[in-house]
């Protein structure tokens, strides 16, 4: 068995929180949670989703889900709607969910660019690109 230090799992961890630090002091600035942000991230970047979707964009648990999506209806964040079909709900950014994300955007922006510049944009690209590549091989298995 490989030393801790070089196990992969540990090691994605270890990254993960140390990158999502910054990310934190922000976002509690702000009042959200990592998970509450990535939901708003996502539907202000793109169209409705139903709950499937959403949960496999933003990779939460469908329970976790539940609860972030009613405490952002409640704070007016996130708004449902019907779904063409009738079958489903969806949600989608409300006008405050915006404002929000506005708010939050610029600052992320910025700290990711400053993690990209220490670093190195090649790297970043690369790892990036490994990760994904990664992700595609795990869930083939």
């Amino acid at each position: 068995m490989k030393k801790l230090e070089r196990a992969l799992p540990i090691a994605l961890l270890h990254a993960r929180e140390a990158t999502l630090k910054p990310f934190r002091l922000e976002l509690d600035q702000a009042d959200l949670t990592v998970q509450q942000w990535r939901v708003i991230r996502v539907l202000a970047e793109g169209k409705p989703c139903c709950a499937t979707e959403l949960a496999d964009r933003c990779v939460l648990m469908p329970p976790s889900l539940s609860r972030i999506l009613k405490n952002l209806t409640e704070r007016e964040f996130i708004e449902r709607v019907d779904d063409a079909d009738g079958r489903r709900r969806k949600v989608q950014i409300a006008p405050a969910g915006c404002a929000k994300y506005t708010q939050m955007s610029g600052k992320a922006a910025k700290i990711y660019a400053d993690l990209e510049e220490r670093f190195g944009t090649e790297k970043m690209e690369t790892l990036l690109d490994l990760l994904n590549e990664l992700y595609e091989v795990a869930e083939a298995h």
